[in-house]
C-alpha cells in the first residue's frame, strides 16, 4: 500500500481542516445496508444481522453467500 509523504499528509490535513465537505443525496454504505434489510421481513433481517455480526461480515456478504449456495444446490 502506498504511503503519503509528510508534505502530502500536511496538505490533506489542511484541506480537511479548512473546508467543509459537500453532502450529496447518494446513500452511504450504512444506508444501503439498511435499505437492503428493510426489504426483508423482521425475522429474516434479524437472522441475517446476527449471522453477519458473528461472521464479521456485512449483511450483503451473507445474503450473497446464501444466494450462491442456493444456486449451487439448484445446479446439482
Amino acid at each position: 500500500m502506498a504511503r503519503m509523504t509528510d508534505e502530502e499528509a500536511d496538505a490533506l490535513d489542511e484541506l480537511l481542516t479548512k473546508t467543509t465537505p459537500k453532502l450529496t443525496n447518494i446513500p452511504g454504505v450504512f444506508a444501503q445496508q439498511r435499505n437492503l434489510l428493510d426489504s426483508l421481513d423482521p425475522v429474516a433481517a434479524n437472522y441475517i444481522l446476527t449471522i453477519a455480526e458473528t461472521a464479521h461480515q456485512t449483511p450483503a456478504q451473507i445474503i450473497g453467500e446464501m444466494v450462491r449456495e442456493r444456486i449451487a444446490a439448484a445446479g446439482t
